[in-house]
């Protein structure tokens, strides 16, 4: 997400200004796309610190948040605020995530694929070629004036969001996930800041400084490596309307206790991600096809010869059904 703001401190580029305000309705392409260049861009360099606050199926949660950008080095915190203690520390790919209660750490290269963030996400203009963007007023959001802008699909095969968009900086200050289907609104999941302060002093030291205190902590480093899906024997064959293969890795599986590893394949329509997870077969593990929904989030397991397939993602469980079926094994 890009403000005005970051520009002025040397953090990114100049931004183009979007529509006046007080505009309502749908917007012209200019408009449209220079709203989302500067929500991607202030995502990743604008510096502040809040509370975040995640509500989904009932559930509420919440996370301290810090973002830091300094020359071209991204450094971000977060920290749970309920339930099991959590804390994840970021610099450029490096994260390192720490569970202080059972005092284990996994320390992960995560080689900037999508999906994964731990802060406001960043909205690729390329959504708009998948969803028409409208200005629905202006609201506040944790004390700030904020424009509310819709991004609404353009089939059924992803969910509408709604986004309270900082006017002075560009950052995301609230985002809604809504299934509009059969005509109704209904809000999905919810993250929004209860508080924020933007344009505050980079601290980068105090991120650097808890990813160097492992001691005493059972450190994991999953083993992963980039690759395509090709190398691995695998396409998808029939492409799913919108989405683009963002990247594909061979993670290591801490949990399977077998050496085993598994392929991760990231699809991203610019505003949503859908992940393919492909792992050998075990029936003891493996026992029969599913499908779950927690808030925006659903997920799909099935069986394809002697793999196991389980596809996640922020989309209604057809879409994630459409990669199920089309993920083909080419070669063993």
């Amino acid at each position: 997400m890009l403000s005005p703001m970051a520009a002025a401190q040397g953090s990114g580029p100049a931004v183009v200004t979007p529509a006046a305000p007080s505009a309502t309705g749908m917007l012209a392409p200019a408009d449209a796309r220079a709203w989302l260049a500067r929500i991607h861009t202030a995502a990743r360099t604008s510096n502040y610190q809040g509370t975040l606050v995640y509500s989904t199926g009932g559930q509420i949660s919440s996370s301290r948040v810090w973002h830091f950008s300094v020359a071209d080095q991204a450094y971000e915190r977060l920290e749970a605020q309920d339930g099991r203690q959590q804390r994840i520390v970021r610099h450029n790919d490096r994260v390192h995530t720490f569970w202080p209660q059972t005092q284990v750490a996994v320390v992960e290269k995560r080689e900037t694929l999508a999906a994964w963030t731990t802060t406001p996400q960043a909205v690729d203009p390329q959504a708009l070629d998948h969803y028409e963007l409208r200005r629905e007023g202006s609201a506040r959001v944790a004390g700030r004036d904020a424009a509310v802008l819709l991004l609404r699909p353009n089939d059924a095969l992803r969910y509408a969001q709604r986004l309270w968009a900082d006017l002075a900086t560009g950052l995301m200050l609230r985002a809604d996930v809504m299934d509009e289907a059969a005509g109704a609104r209904r809000i999905l999941e919810s993250t929004a800041f209860s508080e924020v302060d933007i344009g505050v002093r980079p601290q980068a030291e105090s991120v650097l400084q808890i990813m160097r205190k492992l001691d005493g902590y059972q450190v994991l480093r999953p083993q992963q490596k980039l690759t395509t899906l090709e190398a691995q024997g695998w396409a998808l064959a029939r492409p799913v309307a919108g989405f683009r293969l963002a990247g594909a890795m061979r993670r290591g599986m801490e949990t399977a206790g077998d050496g085993e590893s598994v392929l991760q394949a990231v699809f991203t329509d610019g505003l949503t991600h859908v992940s393919v997870f492909v792992e050998p077969f075990k029936p003891e593990r493996h026992t029969a096809p599913m499908q779950a929904q927690q808030g925006a989030t659903a997920t799909v397991m099935t069986r394809q010869g002697e793999h196991w397939v389980t596809v996640v993602g922020d989309v209604p469980p057809a879409t994630l059904k459409l990669f199920a079926v089309a993920f083909e094994r080419r070669r063993p």
